[in-house]
């Protein structure tokens, strides 16, 4: 299972801490994504009204096929197949797709989601500005959602033992998205972050923005490094950018 980078969660009181954070009901339609052998999906399907479990090991998945009631496995790649109707997702992400599967997720909407990452991964997603954790994750996240660190997890909780701490998230989307361009907004921290030791206006510059958009933003603004810059400021930047 290591090439697919599953570390299963055999812990049963974190298991059931990770119900609880979710605070779930019968009422709730969840999605798991990488369930493996089914730890957290036996304690998922004790306390909702319906699982989707998405499952690429085929092994795995026909273990699971049929052995709780209210459970629905999906076989596939979680990166690609079609999303079932859901409103909250609870997992123990496979750590290689942490990012990926994160703004998939992030797409579409959802009340509430408890995901298992990697701790660097997620100190990443919390991170202030400032900090050398901070960076274009952290603000690509709080665009779309809140992030908590809930508790840290150790290397002890999984079987096979992992070789870093894991963290478990909270995210809870925005009620509303920030007006802003995403794709120039990820653009932007993706040029800034490449560059994070320069000061903004030489980022902005290696982006060709114009000298007639560049005199429109804050000076002061312009003298800053990325990771001394707010949410706020690069939402501000990226509208400039983008003629918004």
């Amino acid at each position: 299972m290591k090439k697919l980078g599953q570390h299963f969660l055999v812990d049963r009181r974190v298991l059931a801490r990770i119900g609880d954070y979710a605070s779930l009901s019968e009422e709730d339609r969840v999605l798991e994504i990488g369930p493996g052998t089914g730890n957290l999906t036996e304690v998922l399907s004790t306390r909702v009204g319906t699982v989707f479990a998405i499952e690429v090991d085929p092994n795995l998945a026909s273990s699971l096929e049929g052995r709780f009631p209210n459970v629905q496995v999906i076989r596939g790649d979680a990166l690609k197949v079609p999303l079932p109707d859901y409103n909250k997702i609870v997992s123990n992400l496979p750590y290689q797709i942490s990012s990926k599967i994160t703004f998939r997720l992030l797409e579409r909407p959802f009340d509430l989601a408890v995901l298992m990452y990697q701790r660097e991964f997620a100190e990443r997603m919390v991170a202030r500005p400032g900090t050398k954790e901070y960076g274009r994750l952290t603000l690509n996240v709080a665009l779309r959602a809140e992030a908590e660190i809930l508790e840290r997890v150790p290397r002890g909780a999984f079987r096979p033992m992992p070789a870093v701490e894991s963290a478990i998230v909270r995210l809870r989307p925005r009620e509303s998205r920030i007006p802003v361009d995403e794709r120039a907004f990820d653009d932007l921290t993706r040029t800034l972050f490449s560059m994070r030791r320069k000061k903004v206006k030489r980022s902005l510059a290696a982006m060709r923005i114009s000298p007639a958009v560049l005199s429109r933003i804050d000076p002061d603004l312009l003298e800053k490094r990325p990771q001394e810059l707010s949410l706020e400021e690069v939402v501000d930047l990226a509208r400039a950018s983008s003629g918004n």
